[in-house]
């Protein structure tokens, strides 16, 4: 095989690799799919029998369920950055180790396979990439050309910037040890952030979760209890008008719940934050 063949395959196996957990264009599984629709549909129902107990209610209500699904992925795309994250603090631990043990900086990153593989399973989004990475270096492609290239493909800022930090140091000769213990130390410090955050608002996410509940709760018992009870919220202009109103101050009470926790968990460890430097390698990996 020729090398310009081998580049060839390289990029057509790049392109057909979307298994990244932070990329964009990564398709959801069939199983993601269905889930997503099941909730779709099952919000769907629940708003349409609550808030008008009537079958022509579902189709304005499905932008309800449509939302709701929109923001189930989003939540799903945290979890999946938040992990990527994590394997890419090991594969830099890993590099380091095997740094100091003597490698070179290449070797040290096909090495890393092994221990990302043993860790997190075989075929984890950053086991893939480093097999890429691999592929890139058998057809001659310079390092700090596929780093940037997973940085781009993961979606995460962290990795973005230790690749431009990696491609400017190997320009100019700067020292590599120094910014991967630099990059475990930004992407630690992130981690560390999240968890202390994740600890102190997770009673409040319960409760979040409660009171999102609680009015449908409370309909249904006192419906139980008194059959009929709320037959005149339903079915005349009057009732249609003010269980509007009332569906509307739930989605806007949600909404408002669910842009604080993301001003908790994503701005409040960018301000915390310090950008990689190429010199200084005070913080260690650990």
């Amino acid at each position: 095989m020729t090398k310009n063949s081998g580049r060839r395959d390289w990029k057509r196996n790049l392109r057909n690799r979307r298994q990244i957990s932070g990329c964009k264009c990564r398709p959801v599984c069939s199983t993601e799919i269905l889930q997503d629709l099941g909730k779709g549909l099952l919000v769907t129902g629940l708003f349409a029998f609550f808030f008008y107990r009537s079958l022509w209610a579902l189709p304005p209500m499905s932008l309800v369920g449509w939302l709701y699904v929109k923001n189930s992925a989003r939540h799903r795309r945290r979890r999946r950055d938040r992990q990527l994250l994590l394997q890419f603090k090991e594969c830099l631990q890993a590099v380091a180790a095997s740094m100091r043990a003597g490698y070179a900086v290449e070797n040290a990153f096909t090495d890393s396979i092994v221990d990302i593989r043993s860790m997190f399973g075989e075929g984890c989004a950053m086991e893939g990439e480093l097999q890429l990475l691999r592929r890139g270096l058998n057809n001659n492609l310079p390092l700090e050309t596929l780093l940037t290239e997973i940085g781009q493909r993961g979606g995460l800022e962290e990795m973005r910037e230790f690749a431009e930090v990696f491609a400017i140091a190997r320009r100019n000769g700067g020292s590599i040890p120094v910014i991967i213990d630099a990059a475990c130390g930004s992407v630690n410090r992130r981690l560390a952030v999240e968890e202390d955050m994740e600890t102190l608002l997770s009673a409040r996410k319960l409760e979040q979760r409660v009171m999102n509940a609680m009015p449908f709760l409370i309909v249904w018992y006192v419906e139980a209890g008194n059959p009929g009870y709320f037959d005149m919220l339903y079915w005349n202009p009057a009732g249609i008008a003010l269980m509007t109103v009332c569906m509307i101050i739930y989605l806007m009470a949600y909404a408002l719940s669910e842009w604080i926790f993301d001003k908790a968990f994503g701005g409040n460890w960018q301000k915390d934050r310090e950008p990689m430097a190429e010199g200084g390698g005070e913080r260690k990996c650990i």
